[in-house]
């Protein structure tokens, strides 16, 4: 059963839920249906990020590339200007919106087959919901304006959006997190790196240089948070243990609209399709969130 603490879920049970929710969510930037929608606009669609900075920036209107870097907040800015500056001159953010939106819903036939008009779904997105119309987004730039959109009426649509407003909702309060824990943009994915969370090579995607990499790493070990081989030293290790428990906190509000037994109901009703969405082959075995790891 979930143990509640000071009214809200424990944080161990808050994690697993978003990382039942997480790859339900993550299609979006996977999926080859969602790749064409992208095309059909005028995106490049060989690798990801042509798509991905749009396609998560799209709630937010057309904002410059600042303002964007600074929600997505680990992105090098040279990376998000190189597909910002271009993301609303090849199409709206409105457009976006509905290509995402039409994406997903191509994706989700594929990976869930009869399933999605199932009851097992349709219960399962009136919870997801539930929690997601909880969230408070005060201060949460990307949940605040993904919480803004119209709902889908298809039940399998709005279990994705209930997934990605949650999703947005965790990843606002985690950058909370960093700032709180003296972790800037840089710093954060390096000392991530260095408790195994993934490879370097993984995080380098985020498209910092490697002198921006050592320097990073160079005022981590200063604090004595890294060794110089790059692995997380002891105090680097707790410092990250706070910033995931800081970070599960912050998520726990939304999750009281539900009672434990509803909370359970829903871990067993995703099961299948968090299933169903890793059997797909699509979705990378490692990425910078630490899924598994944390």
């Amino acid at each position: 059963m979930v143990k509640r603490e000071n009214g809200g879920l424990e944080p161990g049970r808050v994690r697993q839920l978003w990382h039942l929710l997480e790859p339900l969510h993550a299609v979006l930037y996977y999926a080859p249906e969602v790749f064409e929608e992208a095309a059909a606009l005028g995106y490049a669609a060989k690798e990801r990020w042509p798509s991905y900075f749009p396609y998560r920036a799209a709630p937010l209107g057309a904002v410059g590339a600042e303002q964007v870097t600074s929600a997505f907040y680990s992105f090098s800015p040279r990376m998000v200007a190189e597909h910002i500056d271009l993301a609303w001159k090849i199409a709206s953010p409105e457009a976006l919106l509905q290509a995402r939106v039409r994406g997903v819903d191509r994706a989700y036939r594929a990976i869930f087959g009869d399933r999605t008009h199932s009851p097992e779904l349709a219960e399962a997105a009136a919870l997801a919901r539930r929690v997601a119309e909880a969230a408070n987004t005060a201060g949460r730039p990307l949940a605040a304006a993904n919480a803004a959109l119209d709902w889908p009426e298809a039940p399998h649509l709005q279990l994705w959006h209930a997934a990605t407003l949650l999703r947005e909702h965790r990843g606002d309060g985690h950058i909370a997190a960093l700032l709180v824990a003296g972790l800037d943009p840089v710093e954060s994915l390096v000392s991530f790196a260095a408790i195994g969370a993934a490879s370097v090579e993984r995080f380098e995607s985020r498209g910092w240089s490697a002198e921006e990499w050592a320097a990073a790493r160079d005022s981590l070990i200063a604090r004595g948070l890294v060794d110089a081989d790059g692995t997380a030293t002891e105090a680097g290790r707790e410092l990250r243990r706070v910033v995931e428990e800081h970070t599960d906190q912050l998520a726990s509000a939304p999750w009281q609209s539900l009672t434990v037994d509803e909370v359970d109901r829903l871990v067993e009703l995703l099961g299948e399709f968090w299933v169903a969405a890793l059997a797909s082959g699509l979705l990378p075995s490692e990425t910078t969130l630490g899924i598994g790891k944390v």
